[in-house]
């Protein structure tokens, strides 16, 4: 038990000292899963939204499909990009395995299903009446995404938030393609990892409370919101 307080206490120490290599890991960690986040969700939430709102053949297939790989494997994703990023990859030209472009485009991928899936939910379960009301007012097209988008901020905001969370504590796809770098591809999960086998406990307890503090503070973000809307 001793060694546990113990960890505790050098992990704070850690943090208090602002530990050149602790900071560099979070804030590569916050770098990367907020770029994968706001590229996802750009694109795929506008989209997300018109889908959920359009009846289309095949509606029913679609959603399953999606639904399907908003669970999907971060191992899995993490694979696919290496071999497509490889020396003998169709993209090995481009030099990017082992570097944070790589692991952004891994998380980009990973979190993509569910940044579509939530929107598209969403506006499947309640963007019918919005866009109804909408057309009475005159909109079409475009317009109707961007009533949608402020109708539904509040909760296309949690679904973002939801997004970065999943981005964030992944471990699988950026550990294949990043490799674990000293100084170069180390994130908070994989060196929580790392330090672990290596006994060095005091290192991975003080990323495991910043994760928590992350947490913490996305869930009270969430709750703020919820207080607003009601």
């Amino acid at each position: 038990m001793d060694y546990i307080i113990n960890g505790i206490i050098e992990a704070l120490k850690l943090l208090v000292s602002f530990n050149r290599e602790l900071y560099e890991i979070i804030f590569l960690s916050v770098f990367v899963s907020s770029t994968a986040t706001l590229i996802s969700s750009i694109i795929f939430i506008p989209l997300g939204l018109y889908l959920g709102i359009k009846n289309f053949k095949g509606k029913k297939l679609f959603s399953r499909l999606l639904y399907t790989l908003m669970s999907i494997p971060s191992v899995v994703v993490g694979l696919l990009v290496a071999i497509l990023l490889s020396r003998r990859g169709p993209l090995g030209f481009l030099e990017l395995l082992y570097t944070p472009t790589a692991m952004i485009i891994a998380q980009s991928l990973l979190v993509t299903p569910l940044s579509l899936g939530l929107s598209y939910n969403l506006s499947k379960n309640r963007g019918k009446k919005i866009e109804r009301v909408g057309i009475t007012l005159g909109a079409r097209g475009v317009k109707i995404i961007f009533l949608l988008i402020r109708e539904l901020k509040i909760d296309l905001f949690i679904n973002l938030v939801t997004v970065f969370s999943r981005a964030i504590s992944e471990v699988g796809a950026v550990m294949i393609v990043g490799g674990n770098i000293k100084n170069r591809t180390r994130v908070i999960t994989t060196s929580i990892a790392m330090f672990n086998s290596m006994g060095n406990y005091s290192t991975a307890i003080a990323l495991g409370l910043v994760l928590l503090a992350i947490s913490f503070i996305i869930n009270s973000l969430i709750y703020s919101y919820h207080q607003e809307d009601y």
